[in-house]
């Protein structure tokens, strides 16, 4: 391709993903949850390397868990929505515009109680975006992506769950 060719082309990927964030479609719903997992990365490594006390050499395993399980589905989503004809954020820019999950570099100073929910509030907040983007794959018979997004639902859940464990939140057994 030419500059101009490319120049060409990156204007049409920009003013598409303008209109798809402002009638959303899956693709933008899942380029949502990209710049999600983006951030969501970085987090986790924070929460792993800066735990503290008693806890936090046994918690620590379970965020390298988390981290392999959040790479990998940024990958695979990103796959998805190439197959889906759709293009996912590449650059920091748009992860910047894109993403919906807060970052704070105080947090590596909380105990382990504060970050272990600040992790549970991130997945929640991702489930926010996976619901809708399930909603319109379907409604926009793409059933692959939807396929794909309902295992990320519930990798999700899966995670606060082991994340409300190790917080002692687990459900109580009958005695």
């Amino acid at each position: 391709m030419t500059t101009d060719q490319i120049e060409a082309a990156y204007q049409t990927e920009i003013k598409q993903a303008d209109t798809d964030h402002h009638t959303p479609t899956a693709g933008a719903m899942a380029g949502h949850i990209v710049a999600n997992l983006n951030v969501h990365i970085t987090k986790l490594h924070q929460a792993k390397w800066f735990l503290k006390g008693p806890a936090s050499a046994a918690i620590k395993p379970l965020y390298t868990t988390l981290i392999a399980r959040a790479r990998q589905t940024y990958d695979d989503l990103a796959d998805v929505l190439l197959d889906e004809g759709q293009l996912p954020p590449s650059t920091t820019a748009e992860y910047k515009t894109y993403a919906m999950l807060d970052e704070d570099g105080r947090l590596k100073y909380h105990d382990t109680e504060t970050v272990l929910t600040a992790t549970i509030k991130d997945y929640n907040t991702q489930n926010l975006f996976v619901t809708r983007a399930i909603t319109l794959a379907k409604k926009e018979s793409r059933p692959a992506m939807a396929a794909y997004l309902t295992q990320i639902f519930g990798e999700n859940n899966h995670a606060v769950r082991l994340l409300e464990d190790a917080l002692g939140h687990g459900i109580d057994k009958p005695e």
